[in-house]
């Protein structure tokens, strides 16, 4: 066993997780050496570890521990649902009834609720040396949500150096369902301490969505063209950094983009980041119709794997429906209302190449 994949084990095994139980984490390698953790509180990505020519390189942000990771802030990696994102005032109206959620994040609910996905310890139903099968069940009620949910999330280290995330789920009501992973990269190392801003960006987006003060979308749909959010053409994410009242007020990016559909087919390269030292380019393919791209504009004091992360030190991409959607029923699919017993299943693939 690689020295960094033991590491990892220890590290998250050597205390309790939400539950008083150790975790069980699970290592994945393909032909090239190219590797990925996983553990089951939170079907959480923990480790992308690339072999450079003269190093190997971990590109993913996380914990050092597992003490660490329960009391961090940031998501970091975990699966986050059921409805990943802002739900306005934790509450949404459905064929006539209200729901009112678990508020986590002031009068709203972000990324499912207090007791969210993230900290639930998931089934792992199978695996082999490049494939885990992680399953939950979350009940009717679970955070305020109706029906009985299923979920099954497949994690894929393929041979041609691409993480694929399966997103499978169904649920026996009319439900929101907006699973995410909410993955930190940093290109340059987890130790670099290079910042996102230093990043390369190229998306394929036609509208972002602004917001509140409280990160709220004001349901607006706005043009990126002509502003800081075009990232059509690539450029640093310094490159126009706070530059617009938008930015100021979430101090940077995270905000919604919708892409362009033709390019949502999971094999179309959606986004391609590139580190700063130009040594590893991560592009990223979708079926979901928008990311969520975060710079890292609260990182600050985050107990990280080597270090205590600095504000900007990882972004994030999060491929997902529209926050706040169950309130925005003008958004039609874009909102990501489920209905009954209709599979929920889309695909989010991050490819790296060194």
């Amino acid at each position: 066993m690689l020295p960094h994949v033991s590491q990892i084990s220890a590290a998250m095994t050597a205390h309790h997780a939400y539950d008083d139980r150790p975790a069980n984490v699970v290592h994945l390698h393909n032909a090239a050496g190219m590797t990925a953790s996983f553990m089951d509180i939170g079907a959480t990505w923990l480790s992308c570890n690339l072999p450079m020519k003269e190093e190997r390189r971990e590109v993913l942000l996380r914990s050092p521990d597992m003490d660490a990771h329960k009391v961090q802030k940031a998501y970091l990696g975990a699966i986050v649902g059921r409805f990943a994102n802002r739900i306005n005032n934790s509450r949404f109206l459905l064929s006539g009834t209200e729901y009112v959620l678990a508020a986590n994040e002031g009068e709203n609910t972000l990324h499912g609720g207090v007791n969210g996905f993230d900290k639930q310890r998931w089934v792992i139903k199978s695996q082999t040396p490049q494939q885990v099968v992680f399953t939950l069940f979350s009940v009717d009620g679970d955070q305020g949500f109706p029906g009985n949910l299923s979920v099954k999330v497949t994690y894929t280290l393929t041979n041609d150096n691409s993480v694929e995330i399966g997103y499978e789920a169904i649920c026996d009501a009319d439900c929101p369902i907006n699973l995410t992973n909410h993955a930190y990269f940093n290109l340059n190392g987890e130790e670099s301490g290079a910042k996102s801003l230093d990043h390369s960006l190229k998306m394929h987006a036609s509208h972002y969505l602004p917001t509140r003060a409280d990160l709220i979308p004001t349901g607006e749909q706005r043009k990126v063209t002509s502003t800081a959010f075009d990232f059509n053409v690539a450029k640093t994410i310094l490159r126009d950094f706070l530059i617009d009242d938008d930015q100021v007020m979430a101090g940077g990016y995270d905000h919604a983009f919708m892409l362009v559909p033709e390019y949502c087919d999971g094999k179309a390269a959606v986004a391609t980041v590139v580190s700063p030292d130009e040594a590893v380019t991560m592009t990223i393919m979708t079926t979901k119709p928008a990311i969520q791209f975060y710079s890292g504009n609260f990182l600050q004091n985050t107990a990280g794997a080597s270090h205590i992360y600095e504000k900007y030190e990882g972004l994030a991409l999060e491929t997902q429906y529209l926050p706040d959607g169950p309130n925005q029923p003008q958004w039609g699919a874009l909102s990501g209302i489920q209905q009954a017993k209709v599979p929920y299943q889309h695909i989010t693939r991050y490819r790296f190449v060194y």
